[in-house]
């Protein structure tokens, strides 16, 4: 105990730290080639977050979190002029973020207060579709646009780890002086246009057949797997996605804060010895 407390003497500022675990809850969806929607619910799927909080000031916290979703989309629910692609994808989502967050009022005189964060994040994703079998097939090793093989040089193969750009907002209430509630939309502003795997032009189907065989010729066109749909193989150059904007991925949903400070409370006697709360039986 006493060396506890020598512990607690040297790093003051841990013990008067307002500290929180964060939970959230909601919903998961990307934007991009295969969803041309930049915020809907359609195709959305669950998402969950778990990580700390630290209050720098009763407007300014730093959080630190990891967060899981699943993101999906396919051309039969995209724009009329892009169905007949028939292309589709799925992914999972692992996620470590760190952000800083501005809150407009203090929520321990307001009660509530409008807020804003951004920061940085790392995720990990990896797409995939079906095929006409109903087998699943990740999408990254058949190259399905060239990137990595040698007659594309300049489409190199994209990183299945990257870097996004977290930003968003919502809206606090406090429910009890330990917990508070919050409605947030938390949008990734990401650096790759692979997150579907979707992004450029077709390239020479003789070239991708020698390098990756017909499994990659099968995924990289599918209009001939639909009624009305061309029976050929697009000729190389032809738009298979659109490069100039990147995807994005994003959460929505409540997220609730938890005070962890009462459960390391320590209390300061009238000698100024720090002593342990009594147990509560």
């Amino acid at each position: 105990m006493k060396k506890f407390i020598l512990l607690v003497l040297a790093f003051p500022n841990i013990v008067n730290a307002q500290w929180h675990v964060n939970l959230f809850g909601g919903i998961s969806n990307y934007s991009g080639d295969l969803q041309s929607k930049f915020f809907t619910t359609d195709q959305s799927n669950a998402g969950l977050g778990l990580g700390l909080q630290y209050d720098v000031t009763p407007h300014i916290s730093v959080l630190s979190g990891i967060n899981y979703g699943k993101v999906n989309a396919a051309d039969k629910f995209n724009k009329p002029e892009l169905q007949l692609r028939n292309l589709s994808f799925q992914s999972q989502i692992f996620e470590w973020n760190l952000t800083g967050e501005y809150n407009i009022f203090d929520i321990s005189v307001k009660r509530f207060t409008p807020y804003g964060f951004a920061g940085v994040a790392l995720f990990h994703f990896n797409p995939y579709a079906y095929d006409t079998l109903g087998n699943k097939v990740f999408l990254r090793p058949l190259s399905t646009e060239g990137e990595g093989l040698a007659a594309y040089p300049e489409r190199k193969q994209y990183s299945l780890i990257q870097l996004a750009i977290p930003f968003g907002g919502g809206i606090k209430i406090r429910i009890t002086d330990n917990v508070i509630l919050a409605y947030e939309i938390a949008f990734r502003k990401l650096f790759t246009d692979y997150l579907d795997d979707v992004s450029t032009t077709y390239v020479d189907r003789a070239t991708l057949l020698s390098a990756k065989g017909p499994l990659a010729v099968e995924m990289a066109y599918r209009g001939d797997e639909v009624k009305g749909g061309n029976p050929n193989y697009p000729s190389s150059g032809t738009m298979r996605g659109n490069p100039k904007n990147k995807d994005w991925y994003y959460f929505t949903g409540i997220r609730i804060s938890i005070s962890i400070d009462n459960m390391v409370t320590m209390r300061m006697n009238k000698k100024g010895v720090i002593d342990c709360p009594k147990k509560v039986i």
